[in-house]
């Protein structure tokens, strides 16, 4: 039988699970189908979980989709239900059952008893494909953050067999309560120890946007779901050699490039962390410090996988996170990629007529790549408050008003009036509406 996890005992089996093996994981996916969660979304659901299982090397053994009408504590599903997983999973020969639906501390040890296989959730996965993917420290210390939150309610279920243990005097602790407390004093001070760092990581990233401020250089982020084509739209855009694979979460260090205007001046792009479906709490509030780029970006690129049949949902997906980390203000433009893939013309016809702001686009052929970075620079000259003025020399004051407060990106004379470009900040909007021009 698989036995009880206690903290570290939960991130060590989450790294040896990494380790190469002499076969595969074979997971038997089960797919959790509510009257808040549609047959045909669960199944879309389901089907992404096999996705997110491939993309770490782990083989679908088989899979299930079960109806719950009223979950109970003790497995999520009734127990006629649970004996019948149990049972399909071991036919397939599996060394797991990985649910698509988050199973509480309590359920995923009584599905271990039941099962002697090891049983986790979509949450854990994901965690393990963000573990498997780090390679900044910085990366490394949010995931190293959400394995730790993920793990300490956990505790209460560790070390059974230590907790029976009642050596010592009347009244005092027996070795299991005292092994789980030390346990959690530690994590709880390591995950402040980590909090501290990625502090430092964010006051880091403060004084570099100050910097690209001050230098009047316009920020872009590029967001959207997992595997929809960020990087290698970063890798179009702006001559960059971002890792681009078709794997799912391939990027979670944000890479920043310049992308030349052509109006003359520059953009910096920034390729972000996809996003996913139920994508766990934690791991957004882990990431926050690397998904602040967005939120603090002057326009946002999403991308949009349009060849994909759960486009749409997916959409929704990123729109939640987006909101969620403060970014679901910022001005967008729609990147409709892998329209080379799309044969059927009213499937384009359908995108035209339900995102006709959308720019239909293959980062593959090089298809749409023009009118993207035409809309992202027209776009981006409303966002960021960029203005074109001709101030008369009567009124020169405005224009040492603007040398103070705003960013100018480009200044000369006509002999009557000083004609200038600037990105200025909202409070002094106003007063600069008059003198507007198109010179």
């Amino acid at each position: 039988m698989y036995p009880s996890r206690g903290i570290s005992a939960i991130i060590v089996t989450m790294a040896e699970m990494l380790d190469t093996a002499v076969r595969p994981e074979r997971a038997f996916l089960v797919g959790v189908q509510t009257d808040k969660v549609p047959k045909a979304e669960a199944e879309s659901l389901l089907a992404e979980l096999g996705g997110l299982a491939s993309t770490l090397g782990i083989d679908a053994s088989g899979r299930m989709l079960v109806r719950v009408r009223e979950r109970t504590a003790a497995l999520l599903l009734g127990t006629g239900k649970a004996d019948e997983v149990v049972a399909a999973a071991k036919a397939e020969d599996s060394d797991s059952i990985l649910f698509d639906h988050q199973l509480t501390p309590t359920q995923q040890r009584n599905w271990e008893e039941l099962s002697g296989l090891k049983a986790y959730d979509r949450n854990e996965l994901i965690i393990r494909i963000f573990a498997a993917r780090a390679r900044t420290k910085e990366a490394a210390l949010q995931v190293e953050l959400a394995q730790l939150e993920y793990s300490l309610p956990r505790l209460a279920h560790s070390y059974e067999a230590l907790s029976r243990q009642r050596g010592g005097r009347y009244g005092t602790k027996g070795s299991g309560e005292q092994k789980i407390e030390l346990d959690r004093r530690e994590i709880e001070h390591r995950i402040h120890d980590i909090q501290e760092e990625l502090k430092d990581v964010r006051r880091s990233r403060e004084v570099q946007r100050s910097r690209r401020e001050k230098a009047s250089v316009p920020r872009a982020a590029i967001v959207g779901y997992t595997n929809a084509g960020k990087s290698s739209l970063l890798n179009s855009l702006a001559s960059a050699d971002v890792l681009a694979q078709d794997k799912l979460f391939a990027t979670l260090d944000p890479t920043t490039r310049k992308m030349s205007l052509r109006r003359g001046g520059s953009l910096l792009l920034t390729d972000t962390v996809g996003f996913v479906r139920n994508l766990p709490h934690h791991l957004v509030e882990a990431f926050k410090a690397t998904l602040e780029e967005a939120a603090d970006a002057d326009l946002l690129v999403e991308v949009v996988d349009a060849f994909d049949p759960e486009a749409e949902l997916q959409m929704a997906a990123t729109d939640s996170v987006l909101r969620e980390i403060g970014a679901g203000e910022v001005p967008r433009v729609l990147a409709l990629n892998k329209i080379d893939l799309v044969g059927d013309p009213s499937v384009i016809e359908g995108w035209k007529a339900r995102h006709p702001e959308g720019v239909l686009l293959s980062i593959k052929t090089g298809s749409g790549l023009a009118e993207l970075s035409a809309a992202v620079e027209d776009r981006l000259t409303f966002a960021s408050g960029e203005l074109s003025l001709r101030i008369p020399d009567a009124d020169y004051a405005l224009v040492a008003l603007l040398h103070r407060e705003a960013s100018i990106l480009q200044e000369s004379h006509d002999g009557e009036a000083t004609l200038l470009r600037a990105r200025l900040p909202e409070r002094i909007k106003a007063k600069f509406e008059k003198y507007r021009s198109e010179w």
